[in-house]
Parts: C-alpha cells; sequence; structure tokens
C-alpha cells in the first residue's frame, strides 16, 4: 500500500532528475567542500588583508608572512602523514616527527611573535591570531576533502 506522500515522491524524482546529485560513498558533499574552500579562502585572505593594511616594518609583515605560509604547508603536510599511517601506506617516523613539529613550531612562533609585538594592539593580535587559526584548519579540511574526493573516485 502506497501513500500519497510516496507517490508524490516519486513523482518529484520523475519530474526533475537533476535535483539528486550523485556522490560517490565516502566522499565529502559539495557543501562541506565549499564551506572548507570558503573558511580557507577567508581566513588566508582576512590575514593578508590585516597584514597589507598594517603600520608595521616590512621585515615583520615578512615574518608574519612566512609563519602563515609555513603553518599552511606544515598542516597539509601533517594531515596528509596521518592519513596515510592510518591507510596503511607506510611513512617513515622521521616524517611524521617533522611534520608534527613544524606544525608546533609554526603555532609557536606566531604565538611569541604576537605576544613580543609591542606595536600590535591586542585587539589586532586576536584578529592575526584568529585568521591563523582558521587558515590553518580549513587548509587541513580542504586536504582532507580532496583526499576523500580522490580515494572515492579510485573506489568506483
Amino acid at each position: 500500500m502506497t501513500t500519497d506522500n510516496e507517490n508524490l515522491f516519486d513523482k518529484e524524482k520523475s519530474i526533475d532528475p537533476k535535483r539528486k546529485v550523485e556522490r560517490k560513498d565516502g566522499e565529502p558533499t559539495s557543501a562541506f567542500k565549499g564551506a572548507s574552500l570558503a573558511a580557507l579562502l577567508i581566513g588566508v585572505s582576512a590575514y593578508l588583508l590585516g597584514l597589507y593594511n598594517a603600520v608595521m616594518e616590512l621585515n615583520e609583515k615578512g615574518y608574519y608572512f612566512a609563519i602563515l605560509i609555513f603553518g599552511l604547508y606544515s598542516s597539509v603536510s601533517l594531515q596528509k602523514a596521518v592519513r596515510d599511517k592510518e591507510e596503511g601506506i607506510p611513512v617513515t617516523n622521521i616524517y611524521y616527527g617533522i611534520s608534527w613539529f613544524a606544525l608546533i613550531i609554526a603555532i609557536l612562533l606566531m604565538a611569541i611573535g604576537l605576544y613580543n609585538a609591542g606595536s600590535i594592539v591586542l585587539s589586532e593580535k586576536g584578529f592575526y591570531g584568529m585568521a591563523f587559526v582558521l587558515s590553518i584548519f580549513a587548509a587541513i579540511t580542504v586536504q582532507k576533502n580532496v583526499r576523500d574526493s580522490q580515494k572515492a573516485r579510485e573506489i568506483d
């Protein structure tokens, strides 16, 4: 026995077949991929815009820019190493350790730099810290999404 709701659902399927997007098993949704990418772009853009508008010496700007790039690279590298180990792909202990060390150093350098920056007001320090953390987190999720999408495609 079918209900009116089930018939309505079947009619919607036949009327608009484009409505349901085929997603492979294990692949992140488009919304999650978009949100992760948007977070990365917003975090990095806000950080760089803040640096561009900051009243500080060029060498200070270079320091904070280098920390951002170092943090992004180290977080993606660590995510890859952790995921490789989880999937049984060989990862040397030295690479795994260096990946953790690099991310910890990037975060410490940012914290130490902001703590010792006398020319930056506290609200600006918070801005740089939050944009940095958002960028690192988003870089990890974007890398995870790329990896999950690739793995889902390889399975099919």
